[in-house]
């Protein structure tokens, strides 16, 4: 039923602009460090000539945390707010469907989006560093993905968060203002405990033990869907 469900998800947002964002921050980030490492060039080649891609990676991790929470906080919205203004919640829950696997289909179409904005970002770092002539130096893979997967698996409970606020308001101030503020909070998540989720999706790139921090973030992500899934099956729609 959930696959169903995903399906007709799939069919709603065409039109809707949420693809677009997909694309438009990853490509932003890019474009963002393009033009650093163009105005720059000289300098950030000579501090980074040991590990040119290393030095790229590096340019790019801060601004992960404020795209994965703006980018999260907005595909979730958009992707309820496609049953908020046609007010079909009735209608799609009135559908032999469990109310689990449309809160399902809804968490899986935000992840699947933002997937595909973290393979762009991995992609487009390796395009501009070919670009920009790093060429000479072996690219390190597994570090070009980790800049794309590991702070998104740290950012997973605001993410979650994130959904189960858009889902049960009509009303997206609440979840857009709650996400815009932890997205102008995020960059200095480095200042903040180790223990406060908020800093995570930093620390997944350049903490101790960084992939410490992606598993903690996908266990919360997980706890935090419970109560979300729960309230979603219970409460009353519009």
């Amino acid at each position: 039923m959930m696959w169903r469900a995903l399906s007709a998800d799939w069919l709603k947002i065409r039109g809707k602009g949420i693809w677009l964002l997909t694309f438009l921050g990853p490509l932003g980030l890019i474009a963002m460090q393009g033009l650093n490492f163009g105005l720059r060039y000289d300098y950030l080649h000579g501090q980074y000539r040991e590990d040119l891609w290393a030095g790229l990676l590096s340019e790019i991790a801060p601004f992960l945390p404020i795209a994965l929470y703006l980018g999260g906080t907005l595909i979730c919205s958009l992707i309820a707010n496609v049953e908020h203004q046609t007010s079909s919640w009735k209608q799609l829950l009135a559908l032999p469907i469990s109310r689990s696997a449309v809160f399902l289909a809804k968490l899986l179409l935000c992840l699947l989006l933002l997937i595909g904005s973290c393979l762009l970002l991995s992609a487009g770092a390796v395009i501009l560093g070919l670009l920009l002539g790093f060429g000479s130096q072996p690219i390190p893979y597994t570090d070009v993905l980790r800049i794309g997967f590991a702070s998104y698996a740290a950012a997973m409970p605001v993410i979650a968060l994130q959904l189960w606020l858009s889902l049960s308001s009509r009303n997206q101030t609440l979840p857009v203002s709650v996400g815009m503020t932890l997205s102008l909070l995020s960059p200095f998540g480095m200042f903040f405990s180790e223990w406060a989720p908020l800093s995570w999706p930093a620390l997944a790139w350049s903490g101790p033990h960084p992939w410490l921090f992606s598993g903690a973030g996908l266990l919360l992500g997980l706890l935090v869907l419970l109560p979300g899934a729960i309230h979603f099956a219970r409460k009353d729609v519009d």
